[in-house]
């Protein structure tokens, strides 16, 4: 009796042993058999190469858009000679307002006018740089040629200074004015030349967009309307800074 008991717990485990084994035979050939039917998706997705990009452009107002080759490459809108001629001219503009700047630290205590002074030198400093990679990356030259600067023609100009080809720039006379005079001179000295240098920005501006053809760049004709509106804006400040009223609320 005992013997027999012995033999059937032995047959039991056995059983048992042979169950856990077909088990893990089971799975791992469950395994085997997924890994590989995925072989050919896997395969796939490694195989496979993204699909080219889209290139879509906008059509105009009321027309659909155009699916472009995916080979196109952008280009550089194309530009009138008066828009070099503008950013050329501006770069010598602005070059002379950043050079009145740097003269208010040694000569006036005024605080309000070092902070409008810290606002033009760092603007136009900024716009310089813009309009400096506009032009070389559109293969032009920075300045223009000697032959080519406006007003070279008009009778009583000295050619050897192109400080009185730009509208509004300030003279040689003025210039030495500026850097000889000190406090409450200096201040009125530096307000009545940035006001005129600004206008002379507008002038320049207006003849831009007065101009057949030109403007229509958009980077350019973004940074001509911000010129205008913000040299606008501080002939303002500087009107009021001089005791007057801004020359649109005189009666």
């Amino acid at each position: 009796m005992p013997m027999q008991s012995l033999n059937f717990s032995v047959v039991l485990k056995l059983r048992s042993a042979v169950n856990v084994a077909a088990t893990r035979s089971g799975l791992l050939a469950a395994a085997a058999l997924t890994c590989f039917l995925s072989l050919p998706a896997c395969a796939q997705q490694v195989d496979s190469k993204p699909p080219p990009p889209v290139v879509v452009q906008p059509g105009a107002p009321g027309q659909p858009t155009r699916t472009l080759p995916s080979t196109t490459r952008a280009t550089l809108p194309p530009r009138s000679p008066k828009d070099v001629e503008f950013m050329q001219g501006m770069i010598m503009h602005h070059a002379q307002a950043v050079e009145m700047t740097a003269l208010i630290e040694s000569h006036t205590e005024n605080k309000e006018l070092r902070l409008l002074g810290a606002r033009i030198s760092h603007t136009q400093s900024d716009e310089m740089n813009f309009m400096r990679r506009w032009l070389q990356a559109r293969g032009e030259p920075l300045s223009p040629p000697k032959h080519e600067m406006p007003g070279m023609d008009m009778p009583g100009h000295d050619m050897s200074d192109h400080h009185m080809l730009m509208p509004g720039m300030l003279s040689p006379k003025q210039m030495d004015a500026l850097r000889k005079a000190k406090g409450a001179e200096f201040d009125r000295l530096f307000l009545n030349g940035m006001i005129q240098h600004h206008n002379g920005a507008l002038i320049m501006v207006k003849d831009l967009f007065d101009t057949a053809g030109a403007g229509q760049d958009a980077e350019l004709f973004s940074f001509a309307t911000d010129v205008d509106s913000g040299q606008r804006a501080e002939i303002k400040i500087m009107q009021t800074m001089l005791g007057e009223k801004p020359l649109e609320e005189k009666r």
